[in-house]
This record gives structure tokens, C-alpha cells and sequence, in this order.
């Protein structure tokens, strides 16, 4: 069963989706599953709280992942509620912010999340780079995935560190008194080293739950790989 938010907004379903490294594939696994959940008759909500390295179009910033994460969806939901904060440097996000001159606020966040869970059936929130990454000068992506009440999904390369780094980032969760789903293992690349066949029979033997191990696969791919995913999840 999932761990329900029972604000005065009811029972509703989220995920927040983290990773334990930059360019991992959380924004293909996240909008998989918008897609999946979609092609299950849901109306999907997607969020990307604070997206950095964004290139300027036309005197505005485009933010490409949650851009994608909105298509994947078939969301209707205005951009700026999605990703209430984008930044061009591609740095941490507190880093971008100060640059900016923006304070990143917790709160602002949620009550974007609060909107996106009231007009949606399930809530796709993806984070930017790990769970340690700093959002303010004091507060870290896992405090912000405490503050919005959510469990959560790793998404971890399958490679030689992958079993350092997702045990890390699972501990840390759950030493923060975060609920996680489990680890997703992403084949990068077709090339794979000697470690990833064994990464995921490892990490279950060392107590992480693996739910999916994705074999590569080109961006838009994957809908269908995640029927097992969903499954699972709910």
C-alpha cells in the first residue's frame, strides 16, 4: 500500500523519484511512469521542484526535464507550478539560487505539490542530482521529501560504485525517517562492465529492495518496461 498524505486534501498518491548521482536516468524513469500510470486511465501530475541548467529562450528560461515530465504526463498543469524554480548555471540548486538572488523556499514548493495533488490522481516528484544535493543553505532534497510526506524511489546506474552509492543514499534516507520504495538499476549505456550482472543480486542480498533492473534503452522508450514498476509500487 502506498503512504498516504492525509492532509485536507484526502488520500492521495505520490512518489518522489531521487537518484544517486546527476544524469542517472531519473527523468526517464520518472516520466515512464507518468506514462504508465497515464495508460492506466490516471490523471498523472508531474513536478520538478527546482530545475538547474536551463537554457534562455526568448528572454525565459526552458525547463527540459520538467518539459518532459509534463508531455509524458498529458499534464495540463501550468509550467511554473510543475517547476516553480529554474535556474541557468548548471550548478546545485542552493549555488544557482544564490547567484540568482532567490531564496528557494520550502514551503513555495509545497504548496505547488499541494495544487498538483489536488487536481491529479498521482504525483510524480523528481528531484535534481541526489538526495544530499543542497536546496537551501541549510535544507537538503531530503528534507524536502520529508516536509511533502512522501516515499520514494533510487534511481541508480548499473555499474562498478552503484552498490556504495545506492546503499548510501538508502540508508540516508531512512536514517532521515524517509520510506523507500526501492532502487531502480538503469543500464546507461549498451557497453556494460563486469560488475552489472551482479549489482542487483548483491544489493537484495545486502537488504535493498531492487525492483527493476532496465536494460538501455533510447529517451521515450520504456512505458511498457514499467508495468512491473507500477505494479510494484501500488
Amino acid at each position: 500500500g502506498w503512504s498516504v498524505n492525509r492532509g485536507h486534501y484526502g488520500m492521495k498518491k505520490s512518489l518522489f523519484i531521487t537518484g544517486t548521482d546527476t544524469g542517472v536516468g531519473k527523468t526517464f524513469v520518472a516520466c515512464a511512469l507518468a506514462r504508465g500510470f497515464k495508460a492506466q486511465g490516471m490523471k498523472v501530475g508531474v513536478m520538478k521542484p527546482v530545475e538547474t541548467g536551463c537554457r534562455g529562450r526568448n528572454g525565459g528560461l526552458i525547463p527540459e526535464d520538467a518539459r518532459k515530465l509534463r508531455e509524458a504526463a498529458g499534464s495540463e498543469d501550468p509550467i511554473d507550478t510543475i517547476n516553480p524554480y529554474r535556474f541557468s548555471p548548471p550548478l546545485a540548486p542552493s549555488l544557482a539560487a544564490r547567484e540568482a538572488g532567490v531564496t528557494i523556499e520550502l514551503q513555495r514548493i509545497k504548496r505547488s505539490y499541494e495544487e498538483l495533488s489536488e487536481k491529479n490522481d498521482v504525483v510524480i516528484v523528481e528531484g535534481a542530482g541526489g538526495l544530499m544535493v543542497p536546496l537551501t543553505d541549510s535544507k537538503t532534497f531530503a528534507d524536502l521529501v520529508l516536509f511533502l510526506g512522501l516515499p520514494m524511489v533510487v534511481v541508480a546506474p548499473n555499474r562498478l560504485g552503484v552498490i556504495n552509492h545506492t546503499l548510501l543514499t538508502v540508508r540516508c534516507a531512512e536514517a532521515a525517517g524517509i520510506e523507500v520504495r526501492g532502487a531502480v538499476l538503469n543500464n546507461l549505456s549498451v557497453e556494460t562492465d563486469e560488475s552489472a550482472p551482479h549489482n542487483a543480486g548483491e544489493l537484495k542480498r545486502l537488504g535493498i529492495t531492487v525492483i527493476k533492473t532496465l536494460p538501455f534503452s533510447k529517451e521515450g522508450e520504456g512505458s511498457d518496461l514499467f508495468r512491473e514498476l507500477i505494479e510494484f509500487i501500488l
